[in-house]
């Protein structure tokens, strides 16, 4: 039922422009049951941008790991002042965190695969699922030319991760699209964004790239581009 519905949402909505897809998505699930789960990345401060122009009732939420970068919390906070929004923070489990690195250490992640998606998990992953769980759809800024892992990305999609709808406003467009659209109505961005991190995660997973590399080879670069999401935006195979 859920992948069928979301299908259909896909085909129909399909040459619409990001705004109206956004708009779509309010009119079918309505407040309360919807959200945008933000990273802070440039696709979704496009989005941000796009529900506070709009006047869309879209709550929105983030994930603070603790180990983000410190730009990364800078321009959260510039972008609570510039739109005058809430943004809710969700943390995981303190128990869960201190157990993982008594037991392995604070840079685990580096050692396997396996300790890299537990530590994920426990900082990414669970707390965004207690968030999902009150939903029936979140919004994300994913997009297809990302990564190799998103190629097959739809417009609406049925999270099997999660039990709920997927709504993608951005999968068509292009990364230089997403640029146009930052400078032509000035919306706040990461500065590490300018030296070199066009994808930006927690800071030692995370590093600059050189000018042409893949936008996401600077994230869990020592990992192979099949392996590189953390669970949040988990695909069938």
């Amino acid at each position: 039922m859920g992948k069928d519905r979301a299908r259909k949402l896909s085909q129909d909505w399909s040459s619409q422009a990001p705004e109206t897809v956004l708009h779509l998505a309010v009119e079918t699930f309505g407040a309360g049951e919807l959200a945008f789960a933000t990273s802070l990345g440039a696709e979704d401060q496009v989005i941000t941008d796009l529900i506070h122009r709009k006047g869309l009732p879209v709550p929105i939420f983030t994930l603070d790991t603790g180990r983000l970068p410190e730009e990364t919390y800078e321009l959260l906070d510039a972008t609570r002042r510039r739109y005058g929004l809430q943004v809710e923070v969700l943390f995981p489990q303190t128990r869960a965190v201190e157990t993982m690195l008594s037991l392995n250490g604070a840079n685990l992640f580096y050692e396997s695969i396996e300790k890299r998606r537990e530590c994920c998990r426990i900082r990414k992953v669970e707390p965004l699922s207690r968030k999902l769980s009150t939903l029936k759809a979140w919004i994300c800024g994913l997009r297809r030319e990302q990564s190799v892992t998103r190629q097959g990305l739809d417009l609406v999609e049925w999270d099997e991760s999660f039990g709920l709808f997927k709504i993608n406003p951005l999968a068509d467009v292009s990364e230089a699209w997403v640029w146009e659209y930052i400078r032509s109505n000035d919306v706040p961005y990461n500065r590490l964004h300018d030296r070199g991190y066009p994808s930006i995660g927690c800071a030692p997973c995370t590093r600059a790239v050189q000018p042409g590399d893949d936008i996401r080879s600077g994230r869990w670069w020592w990992e192979s581009p099949e392996h590189k999401e953390c669970g949040l935006h988990r695909r069938p195979v």
